[in-house]
Formats: C-alpha cells, structure tokens, sequence
C-alpha cells in the first residue's frame, strides 16, 4: 500500500488537517530511486517521508489512525474509529487516497455522524471505498479530480489487496509485544547480531537455540537475555537503545524479505545514537524497492543533513494564532527550491516557523 493523500477532521487533535505525498516533478540524481509507479512515470510518490515537529503536533496520532485504517481494511468494521473521535458532539471525517499492487488509485471516504444519547454505532457510519484505473499517463492529480468528479466505480474492502504493513512506536519496546516473524529466513539472524553489537558493543553474540523455536540468546561475558517470538524474556541487561534494536533488526529484516509494503517508523531511535540512526535509516531508504513506503518520525535534526530530496521533509505543528490550535503541515520543498538550499540550516534559524516557544520555561528562571 502507498499512502498518497491523508484529510482528517476531528480525530484524535486534527481538525481539518492534509497531508499529501505525491510531488510535482521528476528529481535529476535523486538519492531515492523510482519514486514512482512501474509503468507509471508520472505517477510520483514519496517514498520516503520524514516526518519532524514539535511535541504533540500529531506525529504518534498520524501513525495510529493510519493503523486503525489499514486495519479497517482487513475486516471492515467502523468500531475501532469511535474512541479517536475528538469532539462527539461534532461530526468526525477522515479521506484517504492509496495505491496497492494494480494500477488504480483508491479513495477510502468515512464520515461519522455526531454521537447520540445512546453512543455509536456502525449506523451512524459512512464509509465507502471509490476507485479509478492509473492511465499510462496519468499523474496522481488527474487521477484524484475523476474521483472528486465522481468518474469512478465502488469497491469493497474485502476485494483490495492492501499488501503488508508495520507500524513501531517508542513504547513498543518495553512492552511484550510479539512481533510478526522473519525467522526463517537466515539473514535475520545476522542483521539482529550486527544490530544489536553495534548499539552495545560488550554484546559477544547472538544465537538462536533451535531447542525452542523462534528463540534466540543475547550473550554477554556474565549474562545472557533471551528473545521469544520478539518478546523480551529475562531481558534486564538490555538497554533501552539496545531493545529498540529488535524492532529496527524486524524492520530492516522485512524489507530485505519482502515482507511489507508501508512502514510507519515512530520515534524509534528516541534512545539509539544519531550516527547509528543515520546509518539504520540510510539502509532502510536503501532497501525501499518499488512499491514501498516509510514514514519516519524523528526530532533529531542530523537527518536534516542526509542525502534526501528536499520533498522528503514535512514538519508539523500547531497554529499558535488558531484559537483550536489545529496541526498543519509545512512542506519544505515550498521553501526550498535549490538542491545547494540547506534544510539544516533553514530549521536552525526557524524559516518554518517550528521551534517550541520556550518564553514561558524562561519565566520559570523567574519565580
């Protein structure tokens, strides 16, 4: 699934939020390769987007009611969107736009009316997927004003094939989550390894017993910690850099398996070094192939200064003259027009207008 179009209203803190991934031409030597769809040159997509800002500006909000979306695709049941309503009063809305494995651009429309005496229920749902076929020609534009003019056909969740997906979050990694497997495959084994040495380097090894199935062994000269399934067992001597690395072994594992299309990567390296989150992020970019996609929250600005098209940064924040303080997206491609422009430096001296106001943390100094 690639992720082309995103319009919120009223779920978790967006109101009348957008969010858009498709770009307007073709980059000469781009770091990332075919940002577009095979056989579809026109048809363009960011395939790699990072995504900064300030704290609570939506970048965990994005990522889970994306899950709650393509989880609504497997089975078709509106129930999971009541809880993120913000305002039950009000009328909710959420529109996307994705493409899977065929040429057809989707549009998934859910309207959830305002909540009644007697609370929700799937009656007060519209929700509706509409499609139209990618033409050799086409580019996402043209594509999305048939389906606004309603030049299009209906489809039904259980006929789209959404592919896979991953989505990680920061807390991921001290819970027992049971993360889906890529243990057969021996490459795991010596990604999870290299990971793992590399965020703690008194690692001596990491082996997997096959007296227990999808096991393996974190070794140290004193101790040892153990992984079942993805799942921390007797795992105290990890750090917590070093239990983020499981998630980040999956991630790269998967895509060298090809095992998912769309990954949403939330502040996963909030605890790894930056140089090694740069070199995690530069392999994962890497191993993107052709309709794959990653979403990728971070607050640390040394990504700023990778290799990347200028289009792969949107940053978000809250409208400090908007009395409902609703999240926007500032596009930095809309600033910067030259591939000499530095991105670090336009973020430094503030040109999107992001950094956190800290004159009331001063008046602390105060008191």
């Amino acid at each position: 699934m690639i992720i082309m179009d995103i319009a919120i209203d009223n779920f978790y803190a967006f109101k009348n939020f957008h969010m858009n991934m498709s770009y307007p031409k073709k980059i000469v030597d781009s770091a990332i390769e075919q940002e577009y769809l095979t056989d579809r040159p026109n048809f363009r997509y960011k395939k790699v987007n990072i995504i900064m800002g300030g704290n609570a500006t939506g970048k965990t909000s994005l990522g889970k009611l994306l899950m709650l979306f393509v989880n609504y695709c497997r089975d078709g049941s509106c129930t999971r969107f009541f809880s993120v309503v913000n305002d039950k009063g009000k009328e909710a809305a959420l529109k996307i736009d994705f493409v899977t494995d065929i040429p057809v651009l989707y549009r998934f429309e859910m309207v959830i009316a305002p909540e009644t005496e007697d609370g929700y229920t799937e009656k007060d749902v519209y929700a509706a997927f509409h499609f139209t076929e990618i033409n050799k020609k086409d580019n996402y534009e043209t594509c999305a004003r048939r389906l606004c003019e309603k030049v299009c056909s209906e489809a039904s969740y259980e006929n789209i094939n959404t592919m896979g997906w991953h989505f990680s979050y920061p807390q991921d990694a001290y819970k027992n989550k049971i993360y889906r497997s890529v243990e057969d495959d021996e490459r795991y084994l010596r990604i999870l390894d290299q990971l793992l040495k590399t965020l703690d380097p008194s690692i001596r090894k990491v082996v997997k017993l096959n007296e227990v199935e999808n096991t393996y062994v974190v070794k140290w000269d004193n101790c040892s910690a153990m992984i079942q399934d993805g799942k921390i067992i007797e795992g105290k001597a990890l750090s917590s850099g070093t239990k983020s690395g499981l998630d980040i072994s999956y991630i790269i594992a998967s895509l060298i398996c090809d095992k998912h299309d769309l990954y949403y990567c939330d502040e996963l390296f909030s605890y790894v070094n930056s140089d090694v989150e740069k070199a995690c992020l530069s392999i994962i970019v890497d191993k993107l192939t052709e309709r794959k996609q990653l979403f990728f929250t971070t607050h640390n600005t040394d990504i700023l200064d990778m290799q990347l098209p200028i289009h792969s940064y949107v940053f978000l924040k809250k409208m400090p003259d908007d009395p409902d303080r609703s999240i926007k997206c500032v596009y930095a491609e809309h600033y910067l027009k030259r591939n000499t422009d530095s991105l670090k430096h336009a973020v430094e001296n503030d040109l999107f207008c992001t950094a956190p106001e800290l004159h009331r943390l001063f008046e602390i100094a105060d008191l």
